[in-house]
């Protein structure tokens, strides 16, 4: 909600823009392309330290970049992982009860062959 103002009050603002808008105006009248000069290049100590600690930070950089890569390539591939693999047991468990009952007679595997029928003679 934007407050209630009365018309004293609009008419106050709209004068004060009214007068910033002309010394705006006025000032920006003042600059002339004479009177504009290119920049002072940047001077002193100051400048030179942070060219040389830029160019440090470009040649760590470098650096960190290619200790990296030559360590990637120097070591082994088949490197041990960090995660353990799981171990598995060394043989069939042992069996702790008495053994299973046998079968009292023998469970064939294939069925027993047919008699022969004697041979006919004419």
């Amino acid at each position: 909600m934007t407050p209630r103002t009365t018309p004293y009050e609009e008419e106050r603002r709209a004068a004060t823009e009214e007068r910033l808008r002309a010394a705006l105006t006025a000032r920006a009248a003042l600059v002339t392309p004479h009177g504009l000069r290119p920049g002072m290049p940047p001077q002193g100590p100051e400048h030179g330290f942070r060219r040389r600690r830029a160019f440090a930070f470009a040649v760590l950089g470098a650096a960190a970049a290619v200790v990296a890569v030559c360590l990637w390539a120097l070591l082994p591939a088949d490197r041990p992982s960090l995660v353990p693999a799981p171990v598995r047991p060394a043989g069939p468990p042992a069996v702790t009860g008495p053994p299973p009952p046998r079968p009292a007679t023998p469970i064939p595997l294939a069925p027993e062959p047919l008699p022969d029928t004697p041979a006919v003679r004419p």
